[in-house]
């Protein structure tokens, strides 16, 4: 499975990278805000800031809702890096917006997928990835993880080569779970992969190797 970092902060994204397992890095404009990134232009070099970083996709994501907007901000950040993939919204327009991107061997990602229904749209339009929010459903006492497995079936099942993006990843439990249920890719904050190393016998081995390494002097 790839890991993503879903974060704008630039020295979170160095820190994942140097870890040596990252493979790309997601972002939305809650992120971007967060980070104090305003204006078309200052957003635009955080991207290729990020993309300096790693070597792997990033998400860049469009603020149009219609149509027309989507192709035109989406060809303009794919011109901006060859790491760029477009991020584009679950909607209407945003389906029609995949299968323009895709006719033109451009990479997108739709993002704010809730149901099978919607995915299936998603892969039938050519997206690269389809982003499921596993924490957000979680947040309204529905199985997250379980839509993950239910896509991942889907798929394999259709055989369709859209790559099933594990999103709104809140804890490394989640991370576990869609390793279970074959997600391609997950998507987490820093705090959740590193969260992976945790393990009371590694703490308490490692304790026991230094402690006789010392008897050994």
């Amino acid at each position: 499975m790839k890991f993503f970092i879903d974060t704008a902060n630039l020295a979170q994204i160095k820190e994942a990278n140097e870890l040596g397992v990252l493979d790309g890095v997601t972002t939305n404009p809650s992120l971007m805000a967060k980070e104090g990134i305003k204006g078309k232009e200052n957003v635009l070099n955080h991207y290729l800031a990020i993309c300096d970083l790693v070597d792997g996709d990033v998400s860049a994501e469009v603020l149009a809702t219609d149509y027309e907007g989507m192709v035109k901000e989406g060809l303009e950040l794919a011109k901006l890096h060859k790491q760029i993939v477009v991020k584009i919204p679950c909607t209407k327009d945003g389906i029609k917006a995949i299968k323009f991107f895709t006719d033109k061997g451009i990479r997108t990602n739709c993002t704010l997928v809730f149901s099978v229904g919607q995915a299936l749209l998603v892969a039938k339009a050519g997206a690269t990835y389809v982003s499921p929010f596993v924490g957000r459903l979680d947040d309204i006492s529905t199985d997250g993880i379980d839509l993950i497995a239910r896509i991942v079936d889907m798929y394999r099942e259709y055989d369709f080569d859209t790559q099933v993006l594990a999103a709104s990843i809140r804890h490394t439990m989640h991370i576990n779970q869609c390793v279970e249920v074959g997600a391609d890719v997950a998507t987490c904050p820093l705090s959740a992969i590193e969260g992976l190393l945790k393990h009371p016998l590694t703490d308490s081995g490692l304790a026991t190797f230094i402690a006789d390494a010392k008897k050994m002097d």
